[in-house]
C-alpha cells in the first residue's frame, strides 16, 4: 500500500474558498466586485500598535524567542483588561497567549478533550471547532438552533444529548459567527451551571466581544465573560476583531487552575511562542486613546448593520438571526433559493451577475446551511448599500 493522508485530515474544505477565488479572478478582469464575504475588519489595527511596530523594526534589534504563554507586559495588559471590562481581578498566570485564537482553540481542545470525548456545538456554528475537533478525534454532537433559540445552545438541548451519552464539553460563542447572536447574564450563568454540575467544560469564545450593538449604558454591553460565572471555563479571545489585527496572529486564553500546566507544555511544544514582535507591539491596544479608536470603528459597523437591517424586508428571504454581535447577517434564502440546487449555486449566479460576493452557508451548518448565506458588514455602510441595491435588483429581474 502506498501512503495516503491520515483519517484525521479528512476535514470538510471551505466552500467560501471558491467564491473568494472567483472574487480574485474577477478583480483580476477589472471587475467592479463587492466582497459581503470576509470576517475582517476594514480598519486595520490601531494607530498606536502600528506606530510600536515600526519602532520595534527601525531598531532592528534581535526578536527572540519568548516565553511559551507570552510575555510577562502583554499578559499583565491583558489581565487589566479584564478589570476594565468585566470587573475581573485576573492574576497574569491565567492569561496564555496564542497565534491568534485558532492557536488557542487548539490548545484549549487538546488539554481540556481526549479522543473520543463528546463536544457540543451549535448549529450554525464556526466551522473551525468542528474541523479541529474532529481532527483531534473527538465526537462532535450537534445541537441545532433557530429562531426559537435564537441560534444559540439551550440547557434542554444539553440535558438531551448528555442523556444520550455523556459529554465531555460545550463550546459556546457569543457573538457567535455566523449569527451574530449573544448569550445574556442569565441564560450563560444556568449554561455553566448545568456544565458545572454534570462535569462538562465550557470552553466559550468571546473573540466578537466589543463588537457589538447594546445600549453602552448595559454593563454587559460588551458581553459577559464566562469567568465571570464559572471559573473553570476556558475563554478564548483575540485581537483580531475589535483591534482589527487580523493578520498579527495573536490571541489569548483564560485558562483556568488545572489545565495551566498542560497548556504551558503544550504551547512550547507546539508552537513555541506566539509572535514576538506582535506582542511587544500588542500591549499598545490597551491605551485610552486606542480602545477610543476600536469605538469609532464600531459605529461603522453599527451604520452598517443599520442599512442592512432597514432593507433586509426587500430582500424577500426567510428566517435571519438577529444580528446582536460581530459584523454578520445570516438568514435563509426562503423563495429566493427556487431556480437553484443551493445557496452554493445562488451565490455563484448572484456573484457573476452583479459582482457581489456572499458566503454560501454549508461551511457553518452542514444540515441547514445548504439553503442560508452569510453577509459581512466589515466592507462598512456604503458597500452594504449599493451590494444590497444589487442583489434587490438582481433579485427582482428574476421573477
Amino acid at each position: 500500500m502506498s501512503p495516503a493522508p491520515s483519517r484525521r485530515s479528512e476535514v470538510a474544505p471551505f466552500e467560501v474558498m471558491d467564491v473568494l477565488a472567483r472574487v480574485a479572478a474577477m478583480r483580476a478582469e477589472g471587475r467592479d466586485v463587492i466582497s459581503l464575504c470576509a470576517g475582517e475588519p476594514s480598519q486595520g489595527a490601531p494607530a498606536a500598535v502600528h506606530a510600536a511596530a515600526a519602532r520595534i523594526h527601525t531598531e532592528r534589534r534581535p526578536l527572540g524567542y519568548t516565553p511559551a504563554l507570552g510575555t510577562a507586559p502583554l499578559r499583565s495588559a491583558i489581565a487589566g483588561h479584564y478589570a476594565r471590562w468585566y470587573g475581573l481581578d485576573l492574576d497574569p498566570a491565567q492569561v496564555a497567549v496564542t497565534t491568534g485564537s485558532s492557536g488557542g482553540f487548539v490548545l484549549a481542545f487538546l488539554a481540556a478533550f481526549d479522543h473520543g470525548d463528546r463536544v457540543a456545538l451549535a448549529r450554525p456554528g464556526y466551522p473551525a471547532y468542528r474541523n479541529i475537533l474532529a481532527g483531534l478525534g473527538c465526537e462532535v454532537v450537534d445541537l441545532p438552533t433557530g429562531p426559537a433559540e435564537r441560534y444559540q445552545p439551550t440547557v434542554a438541548q444539553l440535558e438531551a444529548a448528555h442523556t444520550q451519552a455523556p459529554l465531555a464539553g460545550l463550546v459556546l460563542a457569543s457573538p457567535a459567527n455566523p449569527t451574530g447572536t449573544m448569550v445574556d447574564r442569565g441564560e450563560l450563568t444556568a449554561i455553566a451551571a448545568w456544565c458545572a454540575a454534570h462535569d462538562v467544560r465550557l470552553v466559550s469564545d468571546e473573540i466578537y466581544h466589543g463588537v457589538t450593538y447594546a445600549d453602552p449604558d448595559n454593563p454587559d454591553a460588551k458581553g459577559v465573560c464566562a469567568r465571570e460565572v464559572d471559573e473553570h471555563a476556558i475563554v478564548v479571545s483575540s485581537f483580531s476583531k475589535y483591534w482589527g489585527m487580523t493578520g498579527w496572529r495573536l490571541g489569548w486564553l483564560l485558562v483556568p487552575q488545572d489545565l495551566r500546566a498542560a497548556v504551558d507544555a503544550l504551547a512550547g511544544n507546539i508552537a513555541l511562542c506566539p509572535p514576538a514582535a506582535a506582542q511587544e507591539a500588542a500591549v499598545e491596544a490597551f491605551t485610552q486613546e486606542t480602545y477610543a479608536e476600536c469605538e469609532a470603528a464600531l459605529v461603522d459597523f453599527a451604520k452598517a448593520r443599520e442599512v442592512l437591517l432597514a432593507r433586509a424586508p426587500e430582500l424577500g428571504w426567510g428566517a435571519a438571526a438577529p444580528a446582536d454581535g460581530a459584523f454578520y447577517y445570516w438568514a435563509d434564502l426562503g423563495d429566493q433559493l427556487a431556480g437553484f440546487t443551493d445557496a452554493r449555486e445562488y451565490a455563484a449566479a448572484l456573484l457573476e451577475a452583479t459582482g457581489v460576493a456572499v458566503t454560501p452557508g454549508a461551511d457553518f451548518d452542514p444540515v441547514d446551511g445548504p439553503h442560508c448565506v452569510r453577509l459581512s458588514l466589515a466592507a462598512g455602510p456604503e458597500a452594504i448599500g449599493e451590494a444590497l441595491e444589487r442583489i434587490i435588483v438582481w433579485q427582482r429581474s428574476r421573477r
